[in-house]
C-alpha cells in the first residue's frame, strides 16, 4: 500500500513533536547528550519533510494547518521553559531597562558599581558584564519598548514569537503571490531552530528576519518606499543583511532609498555621545568573539581581524551582485549573500541562521537547508563549558557541520550542470 506525501508529513511532523518535547525538557541543560540527540532527530525529521516538500506540488490545506498546530504546539512546550545557555535575552531586558533609566547602553557596562542598583533578579547574570551593548540602534529601541510594557525575559520571548507568527503569514501572502504552493510555509515553520532560538531562548534574530520578508513582500507587490524603509529597519536589527543592498538596485527610486537612510539614522540620535557614531562593543566583538568560524580563523592568519570581517562583507555583496546578474529565484537570492557572509564571518551562532529561514524553498538553497540542521552539533559546545572546558568547537563538530554544507552543494551544482547539458543536447 502506497503512503501518500501528506501522511508521510504527518509522520514526520510527529516525530518532531515527540523530539522537541524530549528536547524542551532538558532545555536547561543545553548541549548535553539529552538535549543533543532529540534535537538531532528532529533536525533529520525536519530535513525528511523538506524532501516530502519537493516531492509535492501542492498539498491540501489542512495539512498546513495541522503542521502549523504542531508547530504551534512545540513552541509553547519552549516558551514555558527558562531561556537555555545562550543567555542574550537577559542582555536584552538590562539595554532595555537603562534606557528607560536615562543611559545610554553603548557607553554604560552592566559590572559599572554605579549601575548595581539596577540590576534585577533577571540581569545579574548577564554575559560579558564588562562590555556594553554591541546591538544596533533599532534592536536598542525595541528592547526599551518591550520593557516599558512589562520587563521581563518572557516577556521579550512572547514579542519574538508574535514576530515568528506574523513570519508565517507574511509568507504565506508571498507564496501566493509567486504562485508557490502554500505548503511550503511548513519548511519555515517546522525548522528546529525556531523552537529553540525564539520560542526557547529568545533571540532578536527574529525579528529582523520579519522586516526583511516584509521587505521581500513590498517588492514583489512594488511597495518600494515600504521595501526601502523596512530594509533599512531590518539593518537597524542586525547588521547582517546589509549586504543584500545590491539587490534593491533599480528595483526602489533613489527618493526611497533617501528615505531609507534617514530612518536609520534617525534611529541613532538618542544614542549619539559627542557627535560621534554609537557602536558600543561590536569592535571588541570582531576582534575578540570567535565561534563555530572555519574560515575566519585560517583567514585571521592572513590579515587583521577587522580586514577579514571587511571581506566578509564584501563576499556577501559580491554574492549578491552575481545572483542579480545570473536572475537567480528572487528567495535563493536574499538567502545566500547571508550565507556567504555568515561562512567567513568571526561568529556562527545557530540563531544567525534564523535570517535565512524565510527564503529557504528552492533546489539552490537546499544546502542551507541542511546547514540549519548540521548546525546542531554545535550546541555540544555549552555542554563542554558547564564542564569546565574551553568554549572551542571540536574538529569533528566542524566537519560534520561544513562538510555536510560542501556535499550538498557539490551535489546540485553537479545535478544543475548535468540537467544544463542535457537540454543544451536536446537543443542541438
Amino acid at each position: 500500500m502506497r503512503v501518500g506525501p501528506s501522511r508521510r508529513l504527518y509522520a514526520f511532523g510527529g516525530l518532531l513533536l515527540v523530539a522537541l518535547a524530549i528536547c524542551s525538557r532538558h532545555f536547561g541543560s543545553m548541549g548535553a547528550p539529552s538535549f543533543l540527540i532529540p534535537l538531532a532527530v528532529a533536525g533529520v525529521a525536519y530535513l525528511l519533510s523538506v524532501r516530502e516538500l519537493f516531492c509535492a506540488a501542492s498539498l491540501p490545506k489542512r495539512v498546513i494547518v495541522i503542521g502549523l498546530a504542531l508547530a504551534g504546539i512545540w513552541h509553547c512546550l519552549f516558551l514555558r521553559q527558562a531561556p537555555g545557555l545562550d543567555d542574550d535575552i537577559h542582555r536584552y531586558v538590562w539595554d532595555g531597562r537603562v534606557q528607560r533609566f536615562g543611559h545610554n547602553p553603548y557607553i554604560v557596562a552592566p559590572n559599572d558599581p554605579a549601575l548595581s542598583a539596577l540590576h534585577t533578579s533577571e540581569t545579574r547574570t548577564l554575559n560579558h558584564a564588562d562590555l556594553p551593548s554591541p546591538y544596533p540602534a533599532g534592536a536598542e529601541l525595541l528592547f526599551r519598548a518591550i520593557t516599558a510594557i512589562h520587563e521581563s525575559v518572557f516577556a521579550m520571548k512572547i514579542a519574538f514569537v508574535a514576530c515568528e507568527v506574523a513570519i508565517v503569514f507574511v509568507l504565506l501572502d508571498v507564496l501566493r503571490r509567486g504562485g508557490e504552493g502554500g505548503h511550503w510555509v511548513l519548511s519555515y515553520a517546522w525548522n528546529p531552530l525556531l523552537a529553540t532560538e525564539v520560542a526557547g531562548s529568545g533571540h532578536i534574530d527574529i525579528v529582523g528576519a520579519l522586516l526583511l520578508l516584509i521587505s521581500f513582500a513590498a517588492l514583489q507587490r512594488r511597495w518600494r518606499a515600504i521595501a526601502a524603509v523596512t530594509f533599512a529597519l531590518a539593518v537597524s536589527v542586525k547588521l547582517l543583511p546589509i549586504v543584500l543592498l545590491p539587490l534593491y538596485w533599480k528595483r526602489v527610486r533613489l527618493r526611497d532609498g533617501t528615505l531609507a537612510a534617514i530612518v536609520f539614522a534617525v534611529l541613532y540620535l538618542p544614542f549619539l555621545n559627542h557627535d560621534r557614531i554609537p557602536i558600543g562593543s561590536l569592535g571588541r566583538y570582531i576582534h575578540s568573539f570567535w565561534f563555530n568560524d572555519p574560515a575566519f580563523a585560517v583567514l585571521t592568519r592572513l590579515a587583521p581581524p577587522e580586514l577579514v570581517a571587511g571581506l566578509a562583507v564584501l563576499i556577501g555583496v559580491l554574492t549578491a551582485i552575481w545572483l542579480r546578474k545570473s536572475k537567480a529565484s528572487s528567495s535563493a537570492a536574499f538567502a545566500w549573500p547571508m550565507a556567504a557572509s555568515l561562512l567567513c564571518a568571526p561568529v556562527i551562532y545557530p540563531w544567525y541562521l534564523l535570517w535565512l529561514l524565510p527564503f529557504l524553498r528552492s533546489v539552490s538553497t537546499v544546502p542551507l537547508m541542511i546547514w540549519t540542521a548540521s548546525i546542531i552539533p554545535t550546541y555540544y559546545v555549552w555542554h563542554l563549558r558547564a564542564l569546565g572546558k574551553p568554549f572551542i568547537v571540536p574538529g569533528w563538530v566542524l566537519l560534520l557541520e561544513y562538510g555536510s554544507v560542501t556535499v550538498a552543494a557539490a551535489t546540485v551544482w553537479v545535478r544543475r550542470v548535468k540537467k544544463s547539458d542535457r537540454a543544451n543536447s536536446v537543443a542541438g
